[in-house]
């Protein structure tokens, strides 16, 4: 049998050590951004690939049943990852780069905000759907790893985890949207999310 003690403490220390340098400022910002957004009634488009499209598909549960199903005003998040049948026709015909920005065509407000999840920030088809949110106006949440790549230089409001290590990006993109629901359920609703 083999120990991997040492390899389990050196992951969870690391990740440890990047929560407690996590720019709370830059959640405030999120948390603040995503709220204004509910109040005026326009919509979160969030989206990305692999553990990415996860989290995604994760925080619009989080957000449209977690945070508002005690709200009269509820949240309107939208995670266009989800669709199997849209994501590989729009792949099929135009190529896998255009899978997010197409589907965004036609469809955003300059009022509306994306959350855009991307591990490396390198990711094509997650910046050519934000270059194209920010030519009509609309606000970006970036949420990346390693050096951010493009994706932290387009967003507005970035949250950044500063490591080369996928899987601990991954965690702590997770961990955000849960710090994120859970305050505003409490904050909004007066009950904390159980």
């Amino acid at each position: 049998m083999t120990d991997f003690s040492e390899q389990i403490k050196n992951y969870l220390e690391t990740e440890i050590s990047i929560i407690k340098g996590l720019d709370q400022n830059a959640i405030n910002d999120a948390m603040n951004l995503l709220e204004q957004t509910r109040e005026r009634g326009s919509e979160v488009y969030v989206f990305g690939n692999g553990g990415s499209a996860s989290t995604a598909s994760h925080m619009e549960n989080d957000f449209n049943k977690g945070v508002s199903e005690k709200l009269d005003k509820k949240y309107r998040f939208h995670c266009i990852n989800a669709n199997m049948a849209t994501i590989m026709a729009i792949a099929n015909d135009n190529g896998y780069e255009r899978v997010f920005e197409q589907q965004l065509e036609n469809k955003l407000n300059k009022d509306d905000v994306i959350v855009a999840i991307s591990g490396s920030g390198k990711s094509e088809n997650v910046l050519r759907a934000v270059r194209y949110a920010k030519s009509i106006g609309c606000r970006i949440i970036g949420m990346t790893g390693y050096d951010g790549g493009e994706l932290k230089k387009l967003s507005d409001i970035s949250l950044h985890v500063p490591l080369d290590n996928m899987q601990i990006t991954e965690d702590i993109h997770l961990i955000l949207n849960h710090v994120m629901m859970y305050i505003l359920c409490g904050e909004l609703t007066g009950y904390p999310v159980h």
